[in-house]
């Protein structure tokens, strides 16, 4: 990937945000794979960046996405119970963003644009907007 591409960030920060991304990943019983799909890395970076000397860069795309996914879990937790909480994102979800399939499914077709409608959706829920 171009150096361009790329977001010069600190190592921590990224650090941290792996971090928090790996938890709630455990949290979802996410596979390696969906897991791996869903930052936008390959199965083999994903296991790598899980460990807590990956010293690799993240792209802009990347760290938005964890930040979002982060955010989703976030606002899943403060608006749902705990067991719906943990299984809202793999569960098929009939709502207008998700057409029946589950929203983690919809996260990694779509994207970054996908992943923040869900965060807005779910912000918006929280909100009672």
């Amino acid at each position: 990937m171009p150096v361009a591409a790329r977001i010069r960030q600190p190592v921590q920060v990224n650090a941290v945000a792996l971090k928090a991304y790996a938890r709630v990943v455990d949290a979802w019983a996410l596979s390696l794979k969906e897991a791996a799909a869903l930052a936008d890395m390959s199965e083999s970076t994903w296991k790598r960046a899980r460990k807590p000397d990956f010293t690799g860069e993240l792209t802009k795309d990347q760290l938005l996405r964890l930040s979002a996914v982060i955010g989703t879990y976030k606002s899943l937790e403060l608006y749902f119970s705990e067991p719906l909480a943990r299984g809202w994102f793999t569960r098929p979800n009939t709502g207008p963003l998700f057409g029946g399939q589950r929203p983690v499914d919809t996260a990694i077709e779509g994207g970054l644009p996908q992943i923040l409608a869900i965060r807005t959706y779910l912000d918006a829920l929280r909100g009672g907007a």
